[in-house]
């Protein structure tokens, strides 16, 4: 059986890469070859040319890329990304081909990482671990830092003006509170089933899936009113679409309960960016946590980075040392149906 020719920009699972070399001969190309972000579009346009199975990582591939590869016989393409905005996808669509992808892939890392950060706002681990880093509240230095008093009840000292407590607020406990979750997809679903083991009831809008699916989830289907009325917390897990563009705006702020906070993992462009700033200059939301920006990296002017009430991270909830092997994992099992015959089981619908 002569074996058909794949290239190969993205990590497989070990395993799963000795399956697919008894179909295909692989040829590395992309980032997978040069390293993470260097691989600029020309370049993998040339190096993925004239293979029948192309697979990308973060690789761009536009309507010409495109073409390019289906004139040379490109029959299959993936994109080992939970969203595959890197590949045109109705350039692959007019030549009549399917692009598979990875959903969900993340899912993991990012519900953790949305978990950490309702516990850092609502708990200020943030600007407490920042001010003691900086010298707030902390004694003179000592001579020999492992003599110590012998005290039963070690503490910070009277609550007073100077106290921690007093500087950074002292928080308030998940258990108990609502957490709205806008977006019931892989991700939401996971931040779901994490906030429910610390006793908070999921409030859940998603007007595209079936209420009887939410409720199969322990969670409460709700409409956009009444989620964000109603919640303590909410959580964004929204794609990037015409619909969703700016749809978090000052009418989701004002509905909002003044003590509230937003959790942002998803993409900055679902919310509003002069919206969101002045809601928490003015107090109309109690806090924010955010990992995702409008422009990346963030520009070191933005409002948001001197904010005491805004907890900021450089776009980390989605990458660990795991998600490659969940992506490879399941680009893997798409390019052995296709060598095998079966139906491809993951493929992106939109345009």
């Amino acid at each position: 059986m002569s074996k058909k020719k794949m290239v190969l920009c993205t990590q497989l699972p070990e395993k799963r890469r000795k399956e697919i070399e008894e179909y295909c001969d692989i040829t590395e190309a992309g980032e997978l070859k040069h390293g993470k972000g260097n691989a600029p579009e020309d370049q993998t346009r040339e190096e993925c040319r004239g293979y029948e199975i192309v697979v990308l990582g973060d690789e761009y591939a536009g309507a010409d890329t495109i073409n390019d590869w289906a004139d040379s016989g490109m029959k299959f393409i993936g994109s080992a990304k939970g969203t595959p905005v890197t590949v045109d996808n109705k350039a692959v669509m007019d030549r009549g081909l399917q692009l598979s992808y990875t959903p969900g892939r993340n899912r993991v890392a990012v519900a953790e990482f949305t978990i950490g950060m309702m516990i850092a706002v609502a708990r200020n681990l943030s600007i407490s671990a920042e001010g003691l880093h900086k010298g707030d509240h902390t004694s003179p230095a000592r001579e020999n830092i492992y003599d110590v008093p012998d005290v039963k009840n070690v503490t910070f000292g009277p609550l007073d003006e100077n106290h921690p407590f007093m500087d950074y607020g002292i928080g308030f406990e998940l258990y108990g509170k609502k957490l709205g979750i806008a977006g019931f997809g892989a991700i939401g679903r996971e931040v779901a089933k994490r906030a429910k083991a610390f006793g908070m009831e999921i409030l859940a809008y998603d007007p595209y899936m079936p209420k009887e699916s939410i409720e199969a989830e322990g969670a409460i289907p709700c409409d956009l009113d009444t989620m964000l009325s109603q919640s303590d917390m909410v959580s964004i897990h929204l794609p990037v679409v015409d619909a969703t563009r700016n749809i978090v705006n000052k009418d989701w702020f004002n509905k909002m309960k003044e003590t509230a906070y937003v959790i942002n993992t998803a993409r900055a462009a679902v919310i509003d960016q002069k919206d969101f700033v002045e809601a928490l200059e003015n107090k109309r939301i109690a806090g924010a946590a955010v990992d995702v920006y409008w422009q990346e990296p963030v520009p070191e002017n933005h409002p948001l980075l001197k904010m005491r009430n805004v907890l900021c991270t450089p776009h980390m909830a989605g990458l660990t040392t795991d998600v490659d092997n969940w992506s490879g994992e399941m680009m893997a099992q798409e390019v052995l149906s296709y060598v095998k015959g079966e139906e491809r089981k993951y493929i992106w619908k939109r345009v």
